[in-house]
């Protein structure tokens, strides 16, 4: 017999290894549509759920437009002292998302803030965060920012000047040593103020005392402090810290954000506009 040439030897050999080798692929249907299965839960894949509706909401919010800000609304003229704002004069249309005391630490709400892109500014009281800076850092980390609300949350209407001065500068010196800025807006607690609180906040640095015309129960339907009686472009809306309601802070944001949906509205950052 003729000995084979290496043409004849290497088609011996494919044809032997080929069919080893199409069996290394599976030919099990239910473990082909389990690997199927699998590679359609890919977090980031085509049939991820959007951050707006993983958050209850139907649409998406539109996106803050560049400010036009106007003079906004004052408390009591004073010269030099900071002016008292409930609502922002502007023709855009947007609302500012303030949350107060700094009871609630949802750690999911820093995922919502971040997946939503919330520009929410945190008015903290130094005796009610407590141990938990921590979380508000988180906040900060995703694009919220940290604002005054005194040390120990006193009604400042009516206490002496050096009282009211020890509040908003000592939570002033609380707040940068733990996130590196001094604030410059203060929500009074309560909404009570005087002239002497106005004297006060600007010797601490403050250049705006922040109330609302709009705030949210422990149902998270909101109310309002004047006419109308529905969101309107510059509102402030205060989301204070309610540990004994029925919806988590995540609820009543959302509950808030469809509010302003309803009526045409975002949400924008109110330190781009005070």
């Amino acid at each position: 017999m003729r000995p084979r040439g290496p043409g004849l030897l290497l088609a011996a050999l494919l044809a032997a290894v080929l069919p080893l080798a199409g069996c290394a692929q599976s030919v099990d249907p239910l473990e082909r549509l389990g690997k199927k299965a699998a590679e359609g839960v890919r977090p980031h894949g085509p049939t991820a759920q959007p951050p707006y509706r993983r958050w209850g909401l139907a649409a998406p919010l539109a996106p803050a437009p560049r400010p036009s800000a106007h003079p906004p609304t004052t408390g009591t003229a004073g010269p030099g002292l900071p002016p008292v704002v409930s609502r922002v004069r502007t023709r855009d249309r947007v609302v500012f998302l303030t949350y107060d005391d700094g009871a609630e630490k949802d750690p999911r709400f820093v995922d919502m803030v971040r997946e939503l892109r919330l520009p929410v500014s945190m008015f903290l009281t130094d005796s009610v965060v407590g141990p938990g800076y921590g979380h508000f850092a988180r906040l900060q980390s995703v694009g919220a920012t940290i604002q005054n609300h005194t040390l120990d949350h006193p009604a400042m209407r009516g206490l002496p000047y050096a009282g009211q001065r020890a509040e908003i500068c000592g939570q002033q010196d609380k707040l940068r040593t733990r996130f590196g800025h001094r604030p410059h807006l203060f929500r009074p607690p309560y909404g009570t103020y005087d002239t002497t609180t106005r004297y006060a906040a600007a010797d601490c640095g403050i250049t705006a005392l922040i109330l609302w015309r709009a705030t949210t129960d422990p149902n998270g339907t909101l109310t309002y402090t004047q006419p109308p009686t529905h969101l309107s472009p510059g509102d402030i809306i205060s989301l204070p810290s309610a540990e004994t309601s029925p919806m988590t802070l995540r609820e009543r944001t959302t509950k808030t954000l469809r509010a302003a949906q309803a009526q045409g509205l975002t949400v924008a950052s109110l330190e781009n506009y005070v």
